[in-house]
């Protein structure tokens, strides 16, 4: 590293203040928060940036070959579908995450869970209309009664699963890259997904997006799903067509769904998923929790602090970039 001062840049994000960070690059960079939307917002804004940290901003290829001086892209949480790893690869610009305590994550998604189960919105609603009787909201099973499928056993559909047990309800995974001991040692069935899909009377997804995840759950999946299931998405937004969840929820081929993450987020108000008694939506804050958001952006900034010293970090996502090093 040379003598000068560095430039880091944080794209984008929402947390309250960026103290967390700075603290961490103040020895070596001056840090920059903007508020990046597009393409051309991130590199007008880090065209000379040595490091940037990000969070949902696109970093593209064309992002990429703008940045002459980038070495480090960090990203805020463990997913890094908005960043072109293999453009940064070819670049040799390492690419780093977040792996941080998911329970807020699994809370949330039960939270999600019990909500939809016990029927809590509709019995608001019916309360709030001077309505004070269960039976409108006949019939309620026992959890434990119960099938829960879980579509993605990392980190939070482990953690997930963990939780439900206490509930006594018999749980079945679907996950093709999981070794079968995992689903062993968790006491989980490891079942093909359309299984899943037909014999669950509650769906939790908890798979990153990629390529084959895109749309994994869309019409022709959710019309194996039984007419009483319940949906909870708490991973990302495009693993669920949500064009074919309004259609399946307005024309009764689930019950209701939970979602804390949708495609083309934010939301717009008039989105017509809003118009749906039986969805419940929360804006993607599945991760949040006061511990998590520090934790989160100190180890963000911790990343780009190492690679910029030169030392490595276990949360290189590239890390044939820093063997050639």
């Amino acid at each position: 590293m040379s003598g000068r001062r560095l430039k880091v840049v944080i794209t984008d994000g929402d947390y309250p203040s960026i103290d967390p960070e700075r603290e961490v690059l103040l020895s070596i960079a001056d840090l920059f928060k903007y508020d990046c939307i597009s393409e051309e917002d991130v590199i007008r804004c880090a065209w000379d940036a040595d490091g940037i940290i990000v969070d949902y901003a696109p970093i593209t290829r064309r992002v990429i070959e703008n940045l002459p001086r980038l070495k480090v892209v960090s990203r805020y949480g463990i997913g890094v579908d908005n960043v072109d790893v293999q453009a940064a690869t070819e670049k040799g610009i390492v690419v780093t995450n977040v792996v941080y305590d998911v329970s807020s994550i699994a809370e949330h998604t039960l939270a999600l869970l019990l909500a939809c189960w016990r029927k809590l919105t509709q019995a608001d609603m019916n309360v709030r209309r001077g309505v004070w009787s269960y039976r409108s909201l006949m019939p309620i099973r026992l959890l434990k009664s119960s099938t829960v499928g879980i579509v993605g056993l990392g980190r939070i559909g482990r953690e997930v699963a963990k939780r439900l047990k206490f509930f006594n309800t018999r749980i079945i995974a679907y996950d093709p890259y999981v070794e079968e001991k995992v689903f062993y040692e968790l006491g989980i069935e490891k079942v093909e997904l359309d299984y899943l899909l037909r014999e669950s009377d509650a769906i939790l997804i908890h798979t990153p997006l990629t390529r084959e995840t895109h749309h994994l759950i869309n019409e022709e999946k959710l019309r194996l799903m039984k007419p009483t299931a319940i949906l909870v998405n708490t991973a990302r937004g495009p693993v669920v067509d949500c064009e074919a969840l309004y259609k399946a929820l307005r024309e009764g081929w689930i019950a209701s769904a939970a979602l804390d993450v949708v495609e083309g987020e934010p939301l717009k108000l008039g989105d017509k998923l809003l118009s749906l008694g039986n969805l419940l939506i929360t804006p993607h804050m599945a991760w949040y929790s006061e511990e998590t958001i520090y934790e989160i952006q100190r180890k963000a900034a911790l990343n780009v602090l190492k690679v910029l010293m030169g030392e490595t970090t276990e949360s290189i996502v590239n890390p044939e970039v820093w063997k050639k090093k």
